[in-house]
């Protein structure tokens, strides 16, 4: 993206989970500042660690910044590896009940009592469909997945139904992957 910086109107969006977080510097690939300063960079060093930025908070900023890079008469290059985010301003995402704080630290107490496979088995009582497509060690999506059932009493799997939204983009994009072989190089 930088080589191509030097020879068109570009300006760089980041598609990086973890460059949104200001002083997350080590371990991130972080642009360097001279690297910052060779062409205009978006949605690095955005929020502090201790917020939180969803799929859905990026989807939303990069449609935003997409179309004022082609007011400006530029064009946007969208540059990283979190294919969440790249999916999430692809395709809609199902809206969902927002995270709870206190629904979500009580599913961890009982995931230390009982470990994430007896949580797996509980979610596949109430929504099967869910449990099925998860693995009993998937922490995470077994959380939210108990989490939203808890919140809203309607399992995660008739959200999906429900949502019948359609989503097209103001812009036809130019999907291109970098993979190294061999996969050594990339690590």
């Amino acid at each position: 993206a930088l080589a191509l910086a030097q020879s068109r109107p570009i300006e760089i969006i980041s598609v990086d989970s973890a460059l949104v977080y200001r002083g997350m510097d080590i371990g991130t690939a972080k642009p360097s500042a001279e690297e910052l300063a060779s062409c205009p960079h978006h949605l690095i060093d955005i929020i502090e660690p201790t917020q939180t930025y969803s799929a859905a908070q990026f989807a939303t900023d990069a449609a935003l910044l997409i179309a004022q890079i082609h007011a400006r008469g530029n064009l946007p290059v969208l540059v990283g590896g979190t294919m969440l985010y790249v999916k999430a301003l692809l395709e809609p995402l199902t809206e969902l009940p927002e995270s709870n704080a206190v629904i979500r630290a009580e599913i961890d107490i009982q995931a230390k009592q009982h470990g994430w496979a007896y949580l797996h088995a509980q979610l596949a009582q109430f929504d099967p469909i869910t449990a099925e497509r998860l693995k009993p060690t998937d922490a995470q999506r077994i959380n939210r997945a108990i989490e939203i059932y808890r919140i809203s009493g309607k399992p995660m799997s008739q959200w999906w139904a429900e949502d019948t939204r359609t989503h097209s983009l103001p812009f036809a994009p130019i999907l291109t992957a970098l993979i190294p072989e061999p996969r050594s190089v990339l690590h």
